[in-house]
């Protein structure tokens, strides 16, 4: 009582305790995603999946630190499906995603940008979800040790894909009869998020109720609750857009630019800034708004980025934190993929700013 007295507090012992209770309280990924569970907005199932992906994400970070000390930067001296140089942490980390995947015992279908077609998963065919993934977003920065990321989508079990493996069924046919449906558009996806991989390791995930990030705390290795039903400024003041590629884009695209480089009202443009990493541009736009861009250009006629594993996740977390996503003209998440590796141009972020370019390309 003297010390309060000499204080000058009027803080009760037992809000003392609260807030004491408050400040050191942590909450985990594993716990919320409990809590999600027991709440009825996930399953068990995708509770484990989510798990499993998070348990990759930690390899990944990990293998990143220490790129340059065990010998992992460079190319692997192997092409993808697109027709790019693999990295070594490319084929890596895509082993690391279905590894994971296929021990969870929860998923049926696989589909990668480093897989040529998507796989069934022989081991697992008690797990019906299909999950989407780009398990090294942004790989040219991994020799300079600049922003890379992980992407990953989840679709619903598809019950045209629960076959039994016996004599007359070989994975091949099921691989067959399964391709078409994990062609699915954004809008059906039951959870998407990221993971980035920079100064911090941050896991951002919606399960339709809203965008959660959760920072890897490296002294017990553990994500944990940092930001909470994440919402995008309504404006921002910065755009990113390879501008490398300025005279090879659309006149009404040139003339929005143009318009972006105006000082406004402020008496200031906006600021233009380029992270190389479509993850890296998500995750600063969520805290501080603005628009990103990958638009078609005279050499890329559908665009850079693909829709299944890269477009539609982030469009997905986007909208869930009030942003738009589109191609210029229609919502990214009613886009039906028709192939694995389909690209489409992309404009995402806050919504005011998303409006206003749709307006110079109308």
């Amino acid at each position: 009582i003297l010390c309060k007295a000499a204080l000058g507090s009027t803080v009760t012992p037992s809000e003392t305790k609260g807030q004491k209770k408050k400040e050191f309280h942590i909450e985990s990924l594993t716990t919320w995603l409990l809590k999600q569970e027991q709440a009825g907005n996930i399953d068990a199932e995708l509770t484990v999946v989510l798990s499993s992906i998070s348990l990759a994400c930690k390899q990944i970070a990990s293998l990143l630190q220490r790129s340059s000390i065990i010998n992992l930067t460079g190319a692997h001296g192997t092409i993808n499906i697109q027709g790019e140089d693999q990295k070594k942490l490319d084929v890596i980390s895509n082993e690391l995603f279905c590894s994971c995947l296929r021990s969870s015992g929860r998923t049926g279908i696989i589909a990668s940008e480093e897989e040529d077609v998507p796989v069934a998963v022989e081991e697992t065919y008690s797990g019906h979800y299909i999950v989407v993934f780009d398990p090294i977003d942004g790989s040219a920065n991994i020799d300079t040790a600049l922003t890379t990321g992980s992407i990953f989508g989840i679709y619903g079990p598809d019950r045209q894909c629960l076959i039994d493996i016996d004599d007359d069924s070989t994975l091949d046919q099921a691989k067959q009869k399964c391709i078409v449906n994990v062609c699915q558009p954004g809008s059906n996806l039951l959870a998407a998020g990221y993971c980035l991989y920079s100064s911090s390791v941050i896991f951002t995930l919606s399960i339709g109720k809203g965008v959660f990030a959760f920072s890897l705390d490296p002294s017990y290795g553990e994500f944990v609750l940092t930001h909470e039903k994440i919402k995008i400024p309504k404006s921002g003041k910065i755009y990113s857009f390879n501008e490398g590629n300025y005279d090879l884009w659309d006149e009404k695209l040139k003339k929005y630019l143009t318009h972006l480089r105006q000082p406004g009202p402020s008496g200031k443009p906006y600021s233009g800034r380029y992270i190389g990493c479509l993850v890296g541009e998500i995750h600063r736009m969520l805290l501080y708004g603005g628009i990103y861009g990958n638009p078609k250009n005279t050499n890329s006629k559908k665009g850079n980025l693909r829709l299944l594993y890269e477009c539609a996740p982030m469009s997905y977390l986007i909208e869930q934190a009030g942003g738009i996503a589109t191609d210029g003209h229609q919502r990214i998440l009613d886009i039906k993929p028709v192939e694995i590796h389909q690209r489409t141009p992309i404009f995402i972020g806050s919504p005011d700013e998303v409006e206003k370019l749709q307006t110079y390309l109308a």
